[in-house]
């Protein structure tokens, strides 16, 4: 398990990424980082981080009719979002590349 503020900030952009693809409420967001290995991020985690990317104008929320029970807030990126994912990405990177150098030099045994 990763260090919370490591995972906060990871967690965002992997939120952020799930909406780039679709239009999408809470609950599929939640299940779709599950399918992705996210196996300890509960619907209680989302929903606060949610409300700061809308908060912080990453993404734009409405509701939606749905034809399984009452409406769902939905979430669409923004231009700003999608500047975040970038943004993220390009750190990214740097950070894998530097964990990779260190990394490369250690010899783990079990």
């Amino acid at each position: 398990m990763l260090p919370s503020q490591m995972m906060k900030g990871i967690l965002d952009n992997c939120i952020l990424i799930v909406i780039a693809q679709e239009d999408t409420y809470g609950y599929d967001i939640s299940q779709k980082l599950k399918s992705y290995g996210f196996s300890d991020i509960s619907e209680g985690t989302i929903y606060p981080l949610l409300l700061r990317l809308e908060k912080n104008g990453c993404i734009n929320s409405e509701f939606r009719k749905s034809a399984s029970g009452p409406n769902r807030k939905y979430y669409t990126i923004t231009k700003a979002g999608h500047l975040e994912i970038q943004d993220f990405m390009k750190h990214w990177k740097e950070l894998q590349q530097g964990v990779a150098a260190v990394m490369g030099g250690y010899a783990y045994e079990s």
